[in-house]
């Protein structure tokens, strides 16, 4: 223990540079910086909302889920009071329920801060401020004001997790310090129970209410996708469809519709890719040959995607040619010369030898090629895949395959629920068991060599945060800092907060673009994949590590002087201690996500400065259609950092100054859930026939936190010395431990499953369901007798038709409208060239497009 007491030996100012000579001034920078940039963005948006409704209302105005929905008022903030009035119900009929479960995560993070940050303020925070312990002996001026407390706590309880060790090494007694400096910790003890409790509670009770929304309302759906069953594992004598019907009828759950037995399309999938390569190049080489693009100038998308107004195109002949010489007709009548472009080809031994040709003629002929390549391969009969999708003609009989087991042979005849066939990626539907276990277990293993990546890469980070450590590395610096206190707080808040933001937001792309070479069937178990491995980072790399390497270098201070023994007691302290002295710079990430993004999220400042990129690639009329959709929203991308958050939160919670994390945390899940709400009706694309199945993720993520605050918790009294409190959290943590797997095997199901008396009850509501909508139900009237989320989507699924009807579209999902499971490079048209302003022609196989010629 020699080396531990020189450790306890250091002068008050190494003290100072363990905690990173935190401030008042650093938080409150935070504060300021975060509400002028927040604010700004904000005002911005309630200025620009109704000017770029293309932008701002795409959702509204692009996707018919969205009709129903109240229109906004387009003053400066009167939208906020009706964007808050929109019920869940509103919210399921639009969104869908992976929207609703998003959303009630957020709802449930309110109730659990407002509930702990009260508990916080009535009695964490007076008791520490009544037992500030001792300031370090080097201030002159003993300040009790709660922050000051906070900078000064660590070099106490290092003194004293020092005294306590000497005490011990030095006699068998243990120490025991006074009754009226430890009693309060029992506080920790009593609150660790009573917020725990309050998480469970309010995880079982949110996952019951969405339980039973999610029976009623899948259970009133009868889509082709609620009929299908995702059928693996299908025995070579079983891999065709007519005996795969046979076999499902043989087991007496229903009849079969339909089967899609997927097969080697892999050259098929291949051969529209190079077609649609080809048609690309024939358009920009129609471009060029018309010489201007035409677009319509909208006055409610961004001034930055509209070229300016030009000469309308010129008429083609069904072949394709001009109509007279290479020249087109101005606006004044004259005539202008239309250049032919010219295109590179090479050709001979290794592609030697080149020479220019006509573009028009050379694409026109490849995609003309290319054609009857695609018409010959659709005539070909594939090899069969033990991959196929079943339709039955009802949900009940689609759910008691899945929910069975259909042979008694391993890996063999494995029913689950389907995608819905806009999900499916079908260039998966053919990847071997193989493969996708390859697959699987390569990107598994990349995973973990970038968590020791990331884990290399945060120690040096961890030790430029703070100003100590900028000193030595860059000495000139330094000095600055030290003079410039301003600039010294500046620093201290932003370059932490910066850099773990700038961690956070770009490191998900990388997972997410990883999680499509998994090899997985529909973009729907992509997205789930990628909040799995996206929390993984943010949780484990961001937060554990981050924590741990937040003292990185002492630790390796505490290995050179006391060599390679390893003494948990010297690990815990500093690990502690690192909680402690990272306090202030959660609360400031907090704050930064918060009240400083996610007024710049509802702005879309991405999909903005995008903009200029995808407008500078943008040729054809097909480029500027693809500009203008509707940006999509990811849940792999912003659920991973809520449950940081709430997980940070959870952990600090009982600790000194835990209110101001906790009113950080309150604020977040506040705005998040307002811009959120936002962006999911009202602007961005998101999956519709969605089923929840991430509320069981967060879950599961939500009890792996709770464990962490406990085990946190029990660490910070064996630091005080009180075993016995200590101790006492055992119970705590087997508790929620049971209660987890408890959880899972109780609960899990029914948010796989619909029970098949939800079926049935859904199919009496639907047959007879009036045609008129309902009137608005409170959630406490939703009761077996009455199906108030299936009748409210009845409402809006019938508005949804006769607006489609009128419109000469087609319904998503309706057997009438032939939507199936089948691979599109099956049966899509093989449309022509898209040319802007023309009126609308037949392609060559049948096919129409609105507003473009074909050629």
């Amino acid at each position: 223990m020699g080396g531990f007491h020189a450790f306890a030996e250091d002068d008050d100012d190494q003290y100072g540079k363990l905690l990173g000579n935190t401030s008042p001034r650093d938080t409150t920078i935070q504060i300021i910086i975060s509400f002028a940039f927040g604010i700004a963005a904000f005002l911005t948006f309630c200025v620009l909302r109704p000017r770029w409704t293309g932008l701002y209302a795409a959702r509204k105005k692009t996707k018919d889920e969205a009709t129903a929905l109240p229109d906004l008022p387009d003053t400066l903030f009167g939208w906020i009071v009706p964007l808050w009035k929109i019920t869940d119900q509103q919210l399921l009929a639009s969104a869908g329920l992976d929207a609703y479960v998003f959303l009630a995560f957020f709802k449930m993070a309110i109730k659990f801060l407002l509930v702990t940050l009260f508990f916080s303020l009535l009695i964490i925070k007076p008791v520490h401020d009544a037992y500030p312990e001792d300031i370090p002996t080097g201030n002159k001026t003993h300040h009790h004001n709660d922050t000051e407390v906070n900078s000064a706590i660590a070099h106490t309880d290092m003194r004293r997790s020092v005294n306590l060790l000497q005490s011990s090494s030095n006699s068998s007694l243990p120490y025991f310090p006074g009754n009226l400096e430890t009693d309060y910790l029992w506080m920790y003890v009593v609150l660790a129970y009573l917020f725990s409790a309050i998480a469970m509670y309010l995880i079982i009770s949110e996952t019951r209410r969405i339980i039973e929304v999610r029976q009623e309302y899948l259970g009133s759906q009868t889509t082709i996708t609620d009929r299908t069953i995702r059928l693996s594992g299908i025995p070579p004598d079983l891999q065709d469809e007519g005996r795969i019907k046979e076999f499902i009828e043989s087991l007496d759950i229903g009849q079969v519709e339909s089967v899609m037995l997927c097969r080697q399309w892999k050259e098929l999938d291949q051969a529209m890719i190079e077609r649609m390569d080809t048609l690309r190049r024939l358009e920009e080489a129609y471009t060029i040959h018309i010489g201007h693009r035409t677009v319509e100038r909208n006055l409610e998308s961004l001034p930055i995607v509209q070229p300016p107004p030009h000469e309308p195109s010129v008429a083609h002949t069904p072949d394709g040619e001009q109509n007279g010489n290479a020249g087109s007709m101005g606006a004044n009548g004259q005539a202008h010369v239309g250049v032919r472009p010219m295109t590179t080809i090479r050709y001979g031994r290794m592609k030697w030898y080149s020479k220019q040709v006509d573009a028009l003629d050379h694409f026109g002929e490849k995609l003309r090629q290319a054609d009857e390549r695609v018409k010959e391969l659709r005539k070909k009969t594939f090899a069969p895949t033990p991959l196929a999708f079943i339709t039955m003609d009802s949900v009940a009989a689609c759910q008691m395959a899945i929910q069975a087991v259909l042979d008694p042979s391993p890996l063999q005849l494995i029913a689950n629920q389907s995608p819905a066939p806009s999900d499916v990626l079908w260039q998966n539907t053919y990847l071997s068991r193989r493969s996708r276990m390859t697959r699987s277990w390569s990107i598994t293993a990349l995973i973990v060599l970038l968590t020791i990546f990331w884990s290399v890469i945060l120690v040096p980070i961890a030790g430029l945060l703070n100003v100590d450590a900028i000193g030595k590395l860059l000495p000139q610096v330094g000095e600055f800092l030290e003079d410039h206190e301003n600039v010294r707080s500046l620093v201290n808040t932003q370059l932490p907060t910066l850099i773990a933001s700038l961690l956070t937001v770009l490191v998900p792309y990388l997972y997410y673009y990883m999680s499509w070479y998994q090899g997985m069937i529909s973009a729907g178990d992509i997205e789930l994949s990628s909040i799995s491995k996206n929390f993984f980072f943010t949780f484990f790399n961001f937060f554990v590590i981050f924590t741990v390497l937040g003292t990185a270098s002492k630790f390796y201070q505490f290995f050179e002087r006391f060599g390679d023994a390893v003494d948990f007691r010297k690990i815990a302290y500093t690990l502690a201690l690192s909680l402690q002295r990272l306090l202030p710079f959660y609360t400031n990430f907090i704050i930064l996500q918060g009240i400083g993004l996610f007024p710049f999220r509802l702005l879309e400042v991405g999909s903005m400065s995008l903009y200029p990129i995808y407008l500078m690639g943008a040729k054809t009329p097909r480029d500027y259609a693809e500009l203008v959709q509707p940006p999509v929203f990811s849940y792999g991308f912003y659920l991973p950092t809520a449950l940081l958050i709430f997980i940070i939160c959870m952990v600090y919670s009982v600790l000194r100054s835990s209110w101001s994390v906790l009113l950080a945390g309150l604020a977040y899940f506040l705005l998040g859930h307002f811009v959120y709400k936002y962006q999911l009706l009202y602007a961005m694309d998101h999956q519709q026939h969605s089923t929840g199945r991430a509320w069981g993720m967060i879950c599961d993520r939500i009890f792996i936190g709770m464990i962490f605050f406990q085990l946190t918790t029990a660490g910070q009294l064996i630091l005080k010395q009180a075993v016995t409190r200590s101790v006492l959290m055992i119970p705590l943590i087997v508790t929620t431990v049971w209660v987890s797997i408890m959880y899972g095997r109780t609960y899990k199901p029914l948010m796989r499953f619909i029970a098949l008396r939800s079926v049935k009850r859904g199919e009496r509501y639907s047959d007879d369901a009036s045609p008129e909508p309902v009137s608005r139900v409170s959630s406490d009237e939703l009761t077996p007798e009455r199906n108030v989320w299936a009748d409210t989507d009845v409402a809006q699924l019938r508005y949804h038709r006769e607006t489609r009807t009128m419109r000469g579209q087609a319904v998503d999902e309706s057997p009438e409208a032939g939507f199936r499971f089948i691979n599109p490079s099956l049966v899509a048209p093989l449309n022509g060239v898209w040319m802007a302003h023309k009126n609308m022609e037949s392609d060559s196989n049948g096919g129409q497009t609105a507003g473009e010629d074909s050629v």
